[in-house]
C-alpha cells in the first residue's frame, strides 16, 4: 500500500495485531484468506466475556448478573454501530481496562500489572484510540488510591508510568510517532443528549431517524445511547439503592475524575446540545487535533455506567440478580433496529462500477498499479470517485498487487497532490496504470505513448 513509501497498517485503520498472527499463520491459511470475518467473531465472542471479567472485578460474582450484564454488552449501541469500522469493534478492550482498575485498586501485584502492560500494548496494536482510553481507565488506579490516603499509590503510578513507557516502546519501533491526519477536532464531537438519544431503539426510538448533531458533521462519531435496558437500570439503582450509589462514586473518585476528563475531551471545545452548539471556546490546542473523532472517548464512560449499575443493582437484595437479568435483556431487545440494519448492510452485494473481470485479468499479468487518482488529488466530496478508488484498491488487494496509493488516516510525510508528473512519468516495468473516470480529461493525455498502452475499460482508462 502506498508504494513504494509503504504505510504502517494501522494509519490505514486495520488491525497489526491480527495481521502480525496472521502472518505467522499464513503457510497454513488458503489463498485469499483475510481476516476481518474472523475478527469479527472473535470480538463478538470477547464483548461478554470482557463485561463478564469486569462486573467480577466488583466481587459479583453470581450467574444471573453475569447474564444480564453479557447481555447488555452484546446490546450495546455504540458497540455494534462501530460494524463497518472492525479496529473499533474492540470494546472488550475497554472493558477489560475497567477489569484491570477494578482488581489493581484492590490489590496490586507484579504480575497484575505486567498483564495491564501487557494488555495496553496489545490496545494500541487494534487501535490507537481505544489505547488512549485503556491508558486513561488505568491511570485512575493511583489517582483512586491518592484519594483514599493509600500509600499504594505511588506503586500505582510507577506501573501505569511502565505501561505508558511500554505502549510508547512499541509505538517507537512500529513507526507511529510523527503521524499526522487532517485536523478537525470538534467536528465530530459527542452531544449532550446523545447519551439519552434513543435513535435505533425498538422501545423508545419513535419516529427518531438520525443522530443528534450540532457540528454539521452527521453526529455518527458521537452516536453514545446508553440504551433502554441501561438506562432503566439507572433509574433502579437511583430508586432502589442511592446511598450505595453515592458511596460507590465516592470509593472510585479517582475513575470518576477521569471519566469527568474523558467525557470532556468527547464533548470538545464546541458544545453541542441538541441541534445548536452553546458554547465555543475558540480554537483548539494543536495536540488535541489528533483526535478528530472526540466522540468516542465516551465509550469509557459508557462501559463504566454499565458495569457499576450491573454490579449495584445485583445487589439490591433477592430481586437483585433477577432485576439485572431482566436489564440485560431490554437491553438487547432494544438494539433489535440497529442489528437489522447491520444485517442488512452486511448481507447487501452492490454491483462494481468499474469492470472488476477485465481489471482482475490485467492485475493477474502486473507487477504494480498505479492508481490516479492518488488519494490526496481526489476532490472532497467526489463520492464517485472515492467509492471507486475503494474499489480499485480492493481488486489490487486480492492479489497483494502492490499500489501506488492508500486511504489512510495518518501519514507520517504530508501527502502532495502529483498526479499530473505520475501520469507523464516513463512507465515501470510491470507497471499498470489506472485512470477513474473523473480523472481521464484531465490525465488519460499525458500517458506516454497513450495511443498504444491505453484502453478504455468501461469510462476508465488502463494503461500498461
Amino acid at each position: 500500500m502506498n508504494a513504494p513509501e509503504g504505510v504502517n497498517i494501522a494509519f490505514a485503520d486495520a488491525i497489526p495485531l491480527l495481521a502480525l498472527l496472521l502472518k505467522l499463520a499464513r503457510p497454513l491459511l488458503p489463498p485469499g484468506f483475510h481476516g476481518i470475518g474472523l475478527w469479527y467473531a472473535l470480538m463478538t465472542i470477547a464483548q461478554p466475556a470482557a463485561a463478564v471479567w469486569a462486573l467480577r472485578g466488583t466481587g459479583e460474582r453470581r450467574l444471573l448478573p453475569a447474564l444480564g450484564i453479557a447481555l447488555a454488552a452484546l446490546g450495546t449501541p455504540a458497540w455494534l454501530a462501530r460494524y463497518g469500522h472492525a479496529a473499533l469493534t474492540g470494546h472488550a478492550t475497554i472493558l477489560g481496562a475497567l477489569g484491570l482498575y477494578l482488581r489493581l485498586v484492590r490489590r496490586q501485584t507484579t504480575l497484575l500489572w505486567a498483564f495491564a502492560a501487557f494488555t495496553m500494548v496489545s490496545t494500541l496494536l487494534v487501535h490507537p484510540y481505544l489505547a488512549a482510553m485503556a491508558l486513561a481507565v488505568l491511570g485512575a488506579v493511583p489517582l483512586t488510591l491518592l484519594l483514599r490516603g493509600d500509600r499504594g499509590w505511588v506503586a500505582a503510578g510507577a506501573g501505569v508510568i511502565a505501561s505508558g513507557l511500554a505502549v510508547a516502546a512499541a509505538m517507537a519501533v512500529l513507526g507511529y510517532f510523527g503521524a499526522a491526519g487532517d485536523g478537525g477536532y470538534g467536528n465530530y464531537a459527542l452531544n449532550l443528549l446523545s447519551p439519552l438519544w434513543p435513535y435505533r431503539s425498538l422501545l423508545l426510538g419513535g419516529s427518531i431517524g438520525r443522530e443528534i448533531d450540532a457540528t454539521g458533521f452527521g453526529g455518527w462519531e458521537g452516536y453514545a445511547w446508553l440504551g433502554a435496558g441501561l438506562v432503566a437500570g439507572l433509574v433502579l439503582v437511583v430508586l432502589l439503592r442511592p446511598g450505595t450509589a453515592r458511596t460507590t462514586l465516592r470509593r472510585h473518585a479517582g475513575l470518576a475524575l477521569v471519566l469527568a476528563g474523558l467525557t470532556a475531551l468527547a464533548v470538545s471545545h464546541r458544545v453541542g446540545v441538541g441541534e445548536r452548539i452553546v458554547l465555543d471556546l475558540g480554537a483548539a490546542p494543536a495536540f488535541l487535533e489528533q483526535f478528530r473523532a472526540s466522540g468516542r472517548f465516551f465509550w469509557p464512560v459508557l462501559y463504566a455506567l454499565l458495569v457499576g449499575t450491573f454490579a449495584l443493582l445485583a445487589g439490591a437484595g433477592r430481586a437483585g440478580p433477577w432485576l439485572a437479568l431482566l436489564v440485560g435483556v431490554v437491553q438487547i431487545v432494544d438494539a433489535t433496529p440497529i442489528r437489522r440494519d447491520l444485517a442488512a448492510w452486511a448481507s447487501a452485494r452492490p454491483g462494481w462500477t468499474l469492470d472488476a473481470p477485465a481489471l482482475r485479468a490485467l492485475m493477474a499479468e502486473a507487477e504494480r498499479l498505479t492508481l490516479l487518482p492518488s488519494w490526496p488529488c481526489i476532490p472532497a466530496g467526489s463520492t464517485r470517485n472515492f467509492m471507486q478508488a475503494h474499489e480499485a484498491l480492493l481488486l489490487a488487494s486480492e492479489r497483494g498487487l502492490p499500489v501506488s496509493t492508500m486511504h489512510v488516516a495518518r501519514w507520517l510525510t504530508p501527502p502532495v497532490c502529483d498526479d499530473a508528473a505520475r501520469a507523464a512519468a516513463p512507465f515501470a516495468s510491470g507497471e499498470l496504470r489506472l485512470i477513474l473516470p473523473e480523472a481521464v480529461p484531465a490525465l488519460a493525455q499525458l500517458v506516454p505513448e497513450g495511443e498504444t498502452r491505453c484502453r478504455a475499460l468501461g469510462e476508465a482508462v488502463a494503461c500498461r
